[in-house]
């Protein structure tokens, strides 16, 4: 039998309270985990470590379940993102037409590694494995927005734009 620690609960955090009420929608089913992590990720915009584990208390499951799920999907995230993000596809169309140099070009300019963020929080630098719009490769997701047939100077002063249109 495995023996459930119930970390301690943030009584008056909200976050929380709608996680919660993901679970109880689902009757803190075991089969909910996913659904519930996607709540986790909305109400406190990546997967952390402490609520992982209110996670797998509340719903008896295993903590290496829980983990071993949040880090399997891709879609999870495991640290805090950006102010802005840009999801350059990887697929093998956007590989063969060059990638591999805007992501070159946005690591060296930005100073920020593929999987990273920012020092200064203003963009994460992530990657799929294809994004669906092998016609516009090499493309990138800008904030939900795919932007593709991009050079790295062209990517480059897309990002620029976009992070200095909110300031």
């Amino acid at each position: 039998m495995i023996d459930y620690v119930h970390p301690e609960v943030p009584t008056q955090d909200k976050r929380w309270r709608l996680v919660q009420a993901e679970m109880r929608k689902h009757g803190n089913a075991h089969s909910a985990l996913i659904q519930t992590l996607h709540a986790v990720q909305d109400a406190y915009g990546y997967l952390d470590p402490e609520t992982l584990e209110r996670v797998a208390a509340n719903l008896r499951l295993p903590l290496s379940k829980v983990w071993g799920v949040a880090t399997f999907y891709q879609h999870f995230r495991m640290k805090p993102s950006g102010k802005h993000t840009c999801v350059l596809c990887t697929g093998t169309a956007c590989y063969i037409k060059g990638a591999g140099e805007l992501q070159r070009a946005v690591e060296e300019y930005f100073k920020v590694k593929l999987g990273g963020t920012t020092e200064d929080g203003e963009l994460s630098f992530l990657s799929a494995r294809c994004v669906g719009a092998c016609g516009l490769a090499p493309v990138v997701v800008v904030d939900g927005e795919a932007v593709g047939k991009l050079t790295p100077e062209a990517l480059i002063n897309h990002l620029e734009g976009v992070i200095d249109a909110d300031q």
